[in-house]
């Protein structure tokens, strides 16, 4: 069988060096790839949101499964077009997919049907979102409503911070028009935790639970990115608090999708804080998430094929969802200067042979003559998995200085907060 995966970052290329483990794949395209993946994949020009493209591509090579893994294409109705050319999805469809593409849509969705989350206003009007984070208690948190690559949220420490966020959002429409409606809510403190799950609707079958690191530096400094690491599985993430989790918020979510007539099939991924009164929602993701999935993937040892059909096909609780004992780590490194100015260019030499259960999962990268170079921010996550988090942490770090190109930077902590819990629970 022949697989298409839709995207062309360091989460598509976990994917695909997950699903290439399947015994039955024969050809994994990857619309539009990168230069990295390339080494795994056949990578085809075509971009993510390119809906009639990619139809007509998977038409055309009969491909026996499509992977839609970014959100864009998803909240753009991508595995509704293509179900309904016959090619069976992994992914939720539109309806579904507005989980992520509206926060007020999910905020609201979480206050009808009682799931614990952060509290909330919803404004369309400047001048009313100007006069309420005037008094608002800070910090405060003013989101953009629709998808803006991960950055339409800003954690305001000061009033004149709110109010620059919803200047520029609404006013300077930094996001496009998914600033044309801001969601202002309370800042929630504690561990966060980001829980990835498979469901086709009936069945909630969460992965391995991870700990991203936002922050562009050491010590969580510097401004937020699309993340620089992360750890799995997340020792703060207890068996008492997973428990709760799954009663007070997992099946409570896909029974309100349900009710509402959004069935959710394919990775709902929970972003969660542990605060003093219980776990709460800071935000739904209609999919997989990057970096998370670098680290999670990885510790799968069950044949992700065959779950993919599952969530489609309704199956998900008589499947195999099996995960190592172990623990993961990547390192993400980026280019000087990200999440702001940077150059691109740069070429990358990564070592012939990694070290053992060791990965190296390419990002932003092109390639030129047959030389791999430097092509976005986030250029690739070095990943390693071992017996505990410790070693993880340790070997992945080991890693890094193999794989080289200038201008490189990245954080020197990943995992220090996580073990600060893992010490604790030892």
């Amino acid at each position: 069988m022949d697989i298409m995966v839709v995207g062309g970052g360091g989460r598509e290329h976990a994917i695909i060096s997950a699903l290439k483990k399947s015994a039955g794949v024969d050809i994994i395209y990857c619309l539009p790839g990168n230069g990295g993946i390339a080494a795994d994949a056949v990578c085809v020009d075509i971009g993510a949101k390119d809906i009639d493209g990619m139809v007509k591509f998977a038409v055309e090579k009969k491909v026996g499964l499509a992977v839609v893994a970014p959100d864009d294409p998803l909240v753009l109705g991508a595995v509704d077009a293509l179900e309904a050319a016959g090619i069976p999805c992994f992914g939720p469809e539109k309806k579904a997919a507005i989980i992520e593409g509206s926060k007020v849509f999910s905020k609201d969705l979480m206050k009808k049907y009682g799931i614990p989350t952060a509290a909330y206003e919803v404004f369309t009007d400047m001048d009313a979102a100007l006069a309420y984070v005037k008094t608002a208690p800070v910090p405060t948190v003013v989101k953009a409503d629709g998808l803006a690559l991960g950055k339409g949220v800003v954690i305001a420490e000061t009033h004149e911070e709110a109010e620059e966020a919803v200047r520029s959002m609404m006013e300077d429409r930094v996001f496009g028009e998914s600033g044309a409606r801001v969601v202002i809510e309370e800042f929630l403190e504690g561990p966060e935790v980001s829980v990835l799950s498979f469901t086709d609707g009936k069945a909630v079958v969460p992965m391995l639970s991870s700990m991203d690191h936002k922050r562009a530096h050491d010590g969580d400094t510097g401004l937020n990115t699309g993340g620089m690491g992360t750890v799995a599985p997340n020792p703060y993430y207890t068996d008492e608090i997973a428990k709760t989790c799954m009663d007070s918020i997992f099946l409570p979510t896909m029974k309100a999708m349900n009710a509402e007539g959004r069935t959710f099939r394919g990775c709902l991924y929970f972003g969660l804080m542990l605060t003093s009164k219980g776990p709460k929602v800071i935000e739904y993701n209609c999919r997989f998430g990057d970096p998370e999935t670098q680290v999670v993937l990885p510790l799968l040892e069950s044949d992700l094929v065959d779950i993919m059909f599952a969530t489609r096909n309704g199956t998900l609780a008589e499947t195999e969802v099996k995960f190592s004992k172990g623990s993961a780590c990547c390192v993400i490194l980026a280019s000087e200067g990200y999440p702001q100015k940077y150059e691109k260019g740069f070429e990358i030499t990564l070592p012939e042979k990694l070290p053992a259960d060791t990965q190296v999962f390419v990002a932003g990268a092109k390639r030129e003559n047959g030389r791999l170079l430097t092509n976005g921010g986030r250029v690739l996550g070095v990943t390693a998995t071992a017996e505990d988090l410790p070693a993880a942490i340790d070997k992945a770090y080991a890693a890094v200085p193999l794989v080289h190109f200038d201008h490189s930077f990245y954080r020197k902590d990943i995992g220090q907060r996580a073990l600060k819990a893992y010490k604790k629970e030892k």
